[in-house]
């Protein structure tokens, strides 16, 4: 009997594998005969996509680096931004091209970057005149010099190195000083009577003026400090123009050679810097 059952139940596993099977399959068990039927059984496969990991892992080096160099391109920009909106100084100044005041951008510890002004009748600061060979001259001045450019302590001491660029406007008007009746202009007398009042202005031809000077900075507390610079702005040759009030022919020749003295001036060509003035360090 035993042998009747496992033999039936062998066929009946048989006959459920087989795909298209349908016929039944008897069962003895305690004289009992039970018939069932068998089910087709299917079996499903799910096929797996093949990965293709060269692919994978050049997308995935591809957009790890995309993320690597726009974090570095933010953060880059995020501390010059940063770095501009916070500047390290601000001083106030007065000298040879105005009064003024600068904003300074640390660098490093011995640089710093510094954008100022400086500009306004700066003629009183230097006397209000100055003399052309054997003619005196009084200068009437509106200065406006916007300049950009670096402080250095190379010595990581109170000595400073500064150099940079202006962007020179500066009006500059003139009246000649006759003395004992004549103006005397290159060796030549003109009578006062004769030429008038002799008067003009005078421009810079340099658009951009570079600088460079050299100075202290001394700090008096943690926050507060002076200085004090000299040096020179190659501002280049001078446009003059001279007018005579007087009508005659030697008023004209007296303004012509005035206008030749006054562009051969040395000391307008390079322009003297000298200034002083008060830091405050945040």
């Amino acid at each position: 009997m035993k042998l009747v059952k496992l033999t039936a139940i062998s066929a009946a596993v048989l006959g459920s594998t087989a795909a298209m099977a349908a016929e039944p399959v008897v069962v003895v068990d305690n004289n009992a005969a039970v018939a069932y039927e068998a089910e087709p059984v299917a079996v499903a496969y799910e096929a797996e996509p093949e990965a293709n990991t060269t692919n994978t892992g050049v997308i995935g080096k591809t957009a790890s680096a995309v993320s690597s160099t726009t974090g570095a391109v933010l953060g880059g920009t995020k501390t010059l931004f940063q770095t501009a909106i916070n500047p390290a100084s601000v001083s106030a100044e007065v000298g040879t091209l105005g009064y003024g005041a600068n904003i300074g951008w640390s660098m490093n510890e011995n640089t710093e970057l510094q954008a100022g002004w400086a500009g306004g009748d700066a003629a009183d600061l230097f006397g209000g005149d100055f003399d052309a060979d054997d003619v005196n001259y009084d200068v009437d001045t509106d200065f406006s010099n916007p300049y950009l450019g670096v402080q250095l302590r190379p010595a990581s001491n109170w000595f400073t190195v500064g150099a940079g660029i202006i962007v020179p406007d500066n009006d500059i008007d003139v009246r000649a000083n006759s003395e004992d009746g004549n103006y005397r202009i290159d060796d030549v007398d003109y009578s006062e009577a004769d030429v008038g009042t002799l008067q003009g202005s005078i421009e810079h031809r340099n658009k951009l003026a570079p600088y460079a000077t050299v100075g202290f900075r001394p700090n008096i507390t943690n926050n507060f400090g002076v200085f004090g610079e000299v040096g020179a702005a190659y501002m280049g040759k001078t446009d003059a123009n001279v007018t005579a009030t007087g009508n005659t022919p030697e008023a004209t020749a007296a303004a012509e050679a005035a206008k030749q003295e006054l562009e051969d001036k040395d000391w307008l060509e390079w322009f003297p810097i000298v200034k002083v003035g008060a830091t405050y360090r945040f």
